[in-house]
């Protein structure tokens, strides 16, 4: 991999400081002509050369970009990984790892995925060639079991997973990869390396939807690997370069701004999620309240173990058929019915009509996603004006 000497360089504060001094400086020094304090939107498509091939660091913004750079920097800082490899969107990221692997090669994958990467591998990968096995990935007997030696080349693990939250052993997955010299990635959204950090656990890579807390304010799509894997690294800078799936400095600068409240942020949103997932699991009207938080959550002593915190997503299902959960989730209002996660607003949205509207109904069912399943991206709003907008949604749904 073609190392240059960029701005800012890619090791400020990469691993030196705690977790919160890296959230506001890792990756961005100030700028050494004017000092600017803040890190300059690099807003340029193309760069001066000194000659023919000849250059700064940077020649041409699909390749690279200054604010490209902090922003991998820091994320890379955070997960504690060598590199970092930013893209457009939390798909784009996703497709640019399935594109690492050729035809006849075999994922295993959490079968609850986030409904956007199952679209991505069933509707555009597996037509190519590549085999995928869906299997609940807390039952590590079942993962070895679907694993192929010498054909699978990779585990999909999500953890917590969306919409189910459930907790998968990072550890036990990444051991059971390197069982069969596949790799082991973790899609770490949900927890962020504020709470979770995979790298540290054996896994190969992970991957964030940097859209959801590491943007933090709903304003920029992104996504994101962070790898200390130099080979794979290497493919994936590749196929950024080469596809052109990569964020603009806009955006960058959105998420860089995100990432400095990230550790703050993340305190609200765990502490409001856990009050509301206890306060849900007294009320009368719902059948069952998911949250690792709880002690009543299958895999609650791994999550105690793996995670510092168990974040800010909340999903339970609510007495009563599919009409009255559509009257439920139109009738909050500090809870913003929409998709996505993971901004300071609170959201509320229904997976089965929604985020994974594009599973088969079938296969939702299988999985546990139910047409009542209500999943709650907790914000940080005053936790009384959370609890009362839910209290008032009960009450205008019911029949």
């Amino acid at each position: 991999m073609s190392e240059f000497k960029v701005w800012p360089p890619r090791d400020h504060l990469k691993s030196s400081y705690a977790f919160g001094t890296r959230c506001i400086h890792a990756g961005q020094p100030p700028e050494p002509i004017t000092g600017a304090v803040m890190m300059p939107i690099y807003q340029t498509s193309t760069y001066v050369q000194d000659g023919v091939g000849g250059h700064k660091g940077y020649e041409y913004a699909r390749t690279g970009n200054p604010t490209r750079t902090a922003l991998e920097t820091c994320l890379a800082s955070l997960e504690g990984a060598t590199h970092g490899i930013c893209f457009s969107s939390g798909c784009a990221a996703t497709s640019n790892v399935i594109h690492t692997l050729s035809p006849g090669d075999h994922v295993v994958s959490s079968d609850d995925v986030y409904g956007g990467t199952w679209r991505i591998f069933m509707s555009i990968f597996e037509p190519l060639g590549i085999e995928f096995t869906f299997v609940d990935m807390t039952d590590a007997a079942a993962v070895e079991q679907a694993l192929r030696p010498g054909q699978t080349k990779m585990l999909w693990v999500e953890t917590p997973t969306n919409p189910l939250l459930k907790v998968v052993d990072i550890a036990r997955m990444a051991e059971l990869a390197k069982s069969v010299s596949a790799r082991c990635l973790v899609d770490n959204t949900f927890a962020t390396p504020c709470l979770q950090n995979p790298l540290a656990l054996g896994a190969d890579a992970v991957l964030h939807s940097t859209t959801k807390y590491i943007g933090g304010h709903s304003d920029v799509v992104g996504g994101a690997v962070l790898t200390s894997d130099d080979a794979f690294a290497e493919d994936l800078f590749r196929l950024q370069n080469s596809m052109g799936a990569t964020p603009g400095p806009q955006d960058c600068f959105l998420q860089l701004r995100g990432l400095k409240t990230l550790h703050l942020r993340m305190k609200e949103h765990c502490a409001n999620a856990r009050a509301l997932a206890e306060w849900l699991d007294e009320h009368p009207e719902v059948d069952k309240v998911i949250y690792p938080g709880l002690s009543s959550h299958p895999q609650h002593e791994i999550a105690a173990k793996q995670m510092s915190d168990f974040g800010g997503m909340v999903s339970f299902e609510l007495s009563g058929d599919l009409a009255r959960a559509e009257r439920f989730v139109d009738s909050t209002r500090v809870f913003t019915l929409a998709e996505s996660l993971g901004g300071v607003e609170s959201l509320i949205e229904l997976p089965a009509a929604m985020t994974h509207a594009s599973v088969p109904a079938d296969v939702r069912e299988s999985i546990g996603i139910t047409d009542g399943l209500v999943r709650l991206s907790v914000g940080i709003e005053d936790l009384e004006d959370q609890k009362a907008d839910l209290a008032r949604a009960f009450e205008l749904s019911r029949a």
